[in-house]
């Protein structure tokens, strides 16, 4: 009997195992996949305009909405936020062009460029950080995408507005609230289900869609405020040092909303027909983008303050003001409440957009990396959809007033990451990476280190972690020094300058193998890239015994098409 029910499990784990080459060794089948495989050219889709498509669409959320707000709120004149919007999304761009073209030349996903900075097996505690953040954030923003869920359908229907709770007290939401979230929450999943490199017409179809409404929000807010309100002849508050600090804060938050996109853009990057065309759209795609609209929501909040008396940052709200004056009760006309449900459902669709691209993607292609025999991006994908449900995030929300703090302050810590990956690729390694070496769990490896483990790049991490603790701390309502929350002043760049200049000295003083002397990207010679032991006439025993050709991949395809690709296998810089 004990026999049998063995035999029943491991049938069914055979039968959800997801596609990896066959001939692997069972240490090799935890590194490698379908999608964790450098894309070949018949999946490299992406040219230049739909890297500016994905950042358009991208660049039109509620939190680039909203960015100046805090900036204005801590003394900025409406233009100087504005321009610290530009210089930090500069910044982030330039760092994201840095990221992306390790993905865009190699094309492969941040867990295996992860692997040659922080080890084969090391790389998989960033890869689990990245992917609980996703799953995190995920939930957040699938509640506020049910927010334009609700105005929606009280747009439509204003009973909808009171409607009748049958929640429990201790809840923390209504029933109300929940079904819109349930409702976002549902309709994302089928955009879940499509390939990365074929989600690309998403993005494309919301960059033509979501900025038209905001311009029409935009110049619906000034009609009915028959100006552009006072917020822009409102001056700075601060002078001086104080006013420079204020600067400098607003610039890394900018910064701070791009974090979790620093690191995993070699995620979708990967998919570009070549490297170049994930560097200029998205250089010039990027600040464009998010400075137009941080614009827009400065002019609308500041009419705002001419219609209603105060300036209304959050754009659903204004958009609930629309539907029902606040100070007259009195309800919106017909054209009118088809103007908000057709800016709502803009809204919705770039709350979408924005969590497939910045947190189901990256938590798919993260889990994919810390279970490659039994997931892929699609599962992983489903996974993230599913904690970010379970977390009961309104609970989250309403219980702790510094959790979005403490969210967007953890995430300045992957500043560390971003500096170790950075200077270990374009300043240790010279652009050069073995990409059959990636993907070995030999210990005579050169990403195989200390037991799997690179001791360089995790010592310069946690050093880019420790030069910001303290004033993270400070972050969350804890009182420290005023020097700590100077360095936390410019988080991101400490963490990432601290990180990536402990890396180079440790490498200096220790140097690691499978380095270039010169620059030498070697990108262009990746096609269909076989792993396998056997394919550079290693002599190995271990391969498993229920190694199988390929099974499902996103695509559906079988074995036999794997095979395939298993044929015109190349060996680059191969032991």
């Amino acid at each position: 009997m004990e026999k049998l029910e063995k035999s029943r499990l491991a049938h069914f784990a055979n039968q959800i195992a997801v596609s990896s080459e066959p001939g692997l060794t069972n240490a090799q089948l935890m590194l490698h996949n379908f999608d964790l495989k450098p894309v070949e050219p018949e999946r490299r889709q992406w040219g230049a305009w739909n890297f500016v498509g994905f950042w358009i669409s991208d660049s039109f959320n509620i939190n680039t909405w909203i960015i100046s707000s805090s900036m204005v709120a801590n003394g900025l004149s409406w233009w100087q936020s504005w321009l610290c919007v530009w210089i930090g999304y500069v910044f982030a761009a330039a760092f994201i062009c840095m990221t992306g073209r390790i993905g865009a030349t190699y094309h492969i996903p941040f867990p295996v460029v992860s692997r040659a900075s922080f080890g084969i097996w090391g790389s998989l505690w960033p890869i689990f950080n990245r992917a609980a953040m996703a799953c995190i954030w995920y939930g957040v923003q699938s509640w506020i995408g049910g927010e334009c869920v609700t105005l929606m359908i009280r747009s439509i229907w204003t009973s909808y507005e009171n409607v009748p709770n049958s929640m429990p007290k201790g809840s923390g939401t209504d029933t109300r609230d929940y079904v819109s979230f349930f409702l976002f929450w549902a309709c994302s999943l089928p955009a879940i289900w499509f390939p990365v490199h074929k989600i690309r017409h998403l993005f494309t179809a919301k960059a033509f869609f979501v900025p038209p409404a905001g311009v029409a929000f935009f110049i619906w807010a000034i009609v009915k405020a028959h100006g552009i309100g006072p917020i822009v002849q409102q001056g700075s508050t601060k002078h001086g040092g104080a006013l420079g600090w204020a600067m400098i804060q607003g610039i890394m938050s900018s910064i701070a909303n791009f974090a979790t996109l620093i690191v995993n853009d070699p995620d979708f990057a990967r998919f570009a027909r070549k490297p170049r065309d994930a560097l200029w759209s998205q250089f010039i795609t990027i600040p464009v983008g998010f400075a137009v609209t941080s614009f827009i929501g400065i002019i609308v909040s500041s009419s705002s303050a001419v219609i209603y008396g105060d300036a209304i940052w959050n754009p659903l709200r204004l958009l609930s003001y629309f539907l029902v004056n606040p100070n007259t009760n009195k309800p919106a006309n017909g054209p009118a409440r088809f103007g908000v449900f057709i800016i709502s459902f803009a809204f919705a669709l770039a709350q979408l957009g924005t969590n497939i691209a910045a947190n189901s993607v990256s938590a798919g292609t993260d889990m994919t990396a810390l279970l490659p025999q039994y997931l892929n991006i699609r599962r992983g994908g489903y996974i993230c959809a599913i904690v970010g449900l379970a977390m009961c995030p309104w609970n989250l929300l309403s219980t702790s007033n510094n959790f979005t703090t403490y969210l967007s302050a953890y995430s300045v810590f992957l500043s560390s990451i971003a500096g170790v990956m950075i200077c270990d690729y374009y300043v240790v390694r010279r652009g050069y990476y073995q990409i059959r070496d990636l993907y070995s769990a030999r210990n005579t490896a050169p990403y195989y280190f200390t037991f799997g483990f690179h001791w360089r790049g995790y010592t310069a991490y946690i050093c880019g972690i420790l030069i910001n603790i303290v004033g993270f701390v400070g972050a969350i309502g804890k009182s420290v020094p005023q020097g700590a929350k100077y360095i936390y002043n410019i988080n991101f760049f400490a963490g990432f300058l601290v990180s990536s200049l402990t890396y180079f000295i440790l490498c200096k003083i220790s140097p690691i193998p499978a380095c270039s002397e010169k620059w030498m990207e070697v990108g262009d010679e990746i096609r269909n890239v076989s792993v396998a032991y056997g394919a550079e006439c290693y002599s190995d025993d271990s391969v498993s015994a229920d190694s199988e050709p390929f099974k499902d991949n996103e695509e559906g395809q079988t074995g036999s098409t794997q095979r395939e690709v298993g044929k015109e296998s190349i060996s680059i810089g191969g032991k």
